[in-house]
């Protein structure tokens, strides 16, 4: 076999973490299926209170678009062995993570205060349930952004690292579209 062909074969190859982000990925669907699923089976049922989205929410699906355009020049930058400005992408696309984040428990509140609880109506429950498993997925992209700002901050390009990022990047636009459609879904069933 050829050089040529050793290589193709090689290039072909999906790396094993990036393969495990996306059955894990692929998983993820399916749950937040299932409890969309879920949501417009009882709303169906009747005794469904119709809800206000919280007005935060608007601002804080900015920020988690705004988070995937970091993400996607960070991971640029870095291939490009621009640290400095790969570090300053890495760090904006953290704290739009952690503002994201604070502006939907912002949210919630309000939601609370107009009497909209996790204990009360299906409708409020569902809510909560769906948006707050989607804030973990946030905070674990959060924490996963720290970690890789720590372990880049050599400035060394390898190859383990860019995959790291990937799976990263690939991960963080995940749940910035998994958001976006709760949003649109959330807008449209009330």
């Amino acid at each position: 076999m050829s050089q040529t062909n050793i290589q193709t074969r090689k290039s072909l190859k999906i790396h094993p973490q990036k393969f495990a982000m996306w059955i894990a990925i692929a998983t993820i669907i399916m749950m937040f299926g299932g409890f969309t699923s879920g949501y417009i089976v009882r709303r169906s049922q009747g005794m469904w209170e119709v809800f206000e989205m919280p007005q935060i929410f608007i601002a804080s699906t900015i920020a988690i678009c705004l988070s995937s355009l970091t993400m996607i020049f960070a991971l640029r930058n870095y291939k490009k062995a621009q640290f400095g400005t790969f570090r300053t992408l890495m760090v904006i696309t953290l704290l739009l993570g952690v503002a994201f984040s604070v502006m939907q428990l912002a949210g919630f509140s309000e939601m609370h205060q107009r009497n909209l609880k996790i204990s009360g109506n299906p409708s409020s429950s569902f809510l909560y349930i769906i948006a707050g498993i989607h804030i973990l997925h946030i905070l674990g992209g959060v924490i996963t952004i720290a970690y890789q700002l720590i372990k880049t901050r050599k400035n060394e390009l390898t190859e383990d690292r860019i995959v790291g990022l990937e799976i990263l990047s690939t991960y963080w636009h995940f749940v910035d579209l998994l958001w976006l459609y709760l949003y649109v879904f959330f807008i449209f069933f009330r």
